[in-house]
């Protein structure tokens, strides 16, 4: 079986492997190695597999010779389907000054909507080993994690008191010791995130952030002017606190918020929305939201009905009318919970104050 101990995703790794003589059998991950021409000519990387790796023509030549499986890097790409490291916004927002469609996250975008039903296979490849090489990289951020999901309808606005609330709740669940992850995109989403980079700051820092955010309240009409305001919010408190973002580029008109610390960003939006959720090992809470927010309950739901993933993890649905009212979720969800295992684990609550508490409760 293939483990992350075989694994060699730095330069700094492949020197120390190398430096024993043989790489036989490792996996090197998107590591440029035009300038280790002689340590690859001199090493055994016979059953090794280089994925996205730079070399020359000769080092590539003899490591095929070795019985290596070798796949290049693939030109003229928006992004690399090999990459071993999770996104940050500063990387998916290179660009911004010259307006959102300069960026790399546009771009990835638009390569997507140009080849996602042209039926290129080689195109439904690079998406498939690129989502795989995302999850494999979230799982080794988040290995050890006590993870807590926060969903939520992207129109909420940022100067919206639900907005504050949400970013209120990331800030108290991120103090508490939990990491917070997202779908990574605006609205409730984002203010989640907010909310976990500001928790090394004071309380103050939110009302100033808030403020400032205010000025670009939704990244409805221009995407550029909303990322610009968080960007200036990230300048003045530089040292923010860790989140996840888990946004898809299938939903690319949402873009992702640039508040979590690492961003795994998928091509297929089912492959996303399973991980988020599955990952979320302390539990997930549902903010206001509408089909999307409703759809992710129920996808949450159904391995907890089934015990799939062993225990059922918590579920706390926030605000009472929205959620029997508005789109009655809780009165389903609590007939399906009923004289099964996640009877115990589901919560209706009022509001994002009662959460940290209903959490405890069922943990």
């Amino acid at each position: 079986m293939v483990n992350a101990d075989i694994e060699i995703e730095t330069l700094a790794e492949f020197d120390q492997v190398v430096a024993r003589g043989s790489l036989s059998g490792y996996r090197v991950q998107s590591v440029n190695l035009l300038e280790r021409t002689f340590a690859l000519l001199s090493a055994d990387t016979s059953a090794a597999v280089f994925l996205g790796c730079a070399m020359e023509p000769d080092a590539a030549a003899k490591v095929r010779a070795d019985g290596a499986l070798v796949f290049p890097p693939v030109p003229d790409l928006p992004f690399n389907p090999y990459r071993s490291l999770l996104y940050s916004a500063d990387e998916l927002f290179a660009g911004l000054p010259a307006g959102y469609e300069a960026t790399p996250d546009a771009q990835a975008y638009a390569w997507f909507q140009e080849t996602k039903s042209d039926g290129d296979v080689f195109s439904s490849m690079l998406r498939s080993i690129h989502d795989d090489a995302i999850s494999d990289a979230l799982d080794e951020h988040l290995h050890g994690a006590r993870v807590v999901g926060v969903m939520g309808g992207h129109a909420m606005t940022r100067d919206a008191a639900d907005y504050r609330g949400a970013a209120e709740l990331g800030r108290t669940l991120a103090r508490s010791g939990l990491t917070v992850a997202t779908g990574g995109g605006p609205g409730a989403m984002e203010a989640a995130n907010l909310g976990a980079y500001l928790a090394p700051a004071s309380d103050g820092a939110l009302d100033e952030a808030l403020e400032l955010l205010a000025k670009a309240p939704s990244f409805v009409p221009s995407v550029s002017d909303w990322a610009r305001a968080a960007f200036a919010v990230r300048e003045l408190w530089p040292a923010g606190g860790d989140s996840v973002g888990i946004p898809t580029w299938f939903y690319g008109h949402e873009p992702p918020n640039a508040f979590a610390g690492h961003i795994a960003k998928y091509f297929a939006n089912a492959t996303r929305e399973d991980g988020l959720l599955a990952r979320s090992n302390a539990g997930v809470v549902f903010l206001p939201g509408a089909a999307g927010t409703v759809q992710e309950i129920f996808d949450n739901a159904t391995p907890n009905y089934y015990a799939s993933r062993g225990e059922p993890t918590p579920m706390v649905l926030v605000d009472r009318r929205h959620w029997t009212e508005r789109l009655p979720a809780w009165p389903l969800l609590r007939a399906l919970a009923r004289d099964r295992g996640m009877e115990s684990r589901i919560a209706l609550v009022e509001s994002v104050t009662e959460v940290p508490a209903a959490l405890a409760a069922m943990s």
